[in-house]
């Protein structure tokens, strides 16, 4: 499957990976060109702007925030006009449930789908797998269901933690 990962942070380039990894397209973004160029070095699509972004990908469109919540507000008032009807924004983040809500009531006349994955598992997620909570309408969650199986693949993905049972 194809989708946009903005944000490539610690978290942000390791999913990045692992959805590479486990077959997927990903196109990524960041505010650091640095950050954008690393991951080209490895085979990603970068995109420098946003419009960039948007414009690497198929419709429908799958855009992935990995970003502070501090910044998912702004980011979207910038990407908002620039999708289509039927385009998908994830906010990956720990945004406050009730903005996530809240946003994705503005964009529900807009025809653009919301969904919320909070998203633990820092950089161990890469090797391990990620904790994913998902919340979002049946027709985006549904077309995601790929992406989150490469993320979380489940217990039985990864060997227990030494000292854990």
């Amino acid at each position: 499957m194809q989708l946009g990962m903005v944000g490539l942070g610690r978290m942000g380039a390791n999913m990045s990976r692992r959805l590479q990894q486990g077959g997927h397209d990903v196109v990524v973004h960041d505010v650091s060109d640095a950050a954008v160029t690393e991951l080209e070095s490895e085979g990603f699509r970068g995109a420098h702007s946003l419009a960039d972004l948007v414009g690497a990908l198929d419709a429908p469109r799958s855009i992935w925030l990995m970003i502070p919540a501090a910044f998912v507000g702004d980011t979207v008032d910038a990407l908002v006009p620039l999708l289509d009807e039927d385009d998908t924004i994830i906010d990956g983040g720990n945004s406050w449930y009730h903005l996530d809500v809240d946003r994705s009531k503005a964009l529900e006349p807009k025809g653009i789908h919301w969904v919320d994955v909070g998203t633990s598992g820092g950089v161990h997620g890469l090797e391990r797998g990620y904790c994913l909570m998902i919340g979002g309408d049946d027709t985006a969650v549904g077309r995601l269901e790929p992406v989150f199986e490469t993320l979380a693949p489940g217990v039985q993905a990864a060997e227990r933690t030494p000292g854990r049972t």
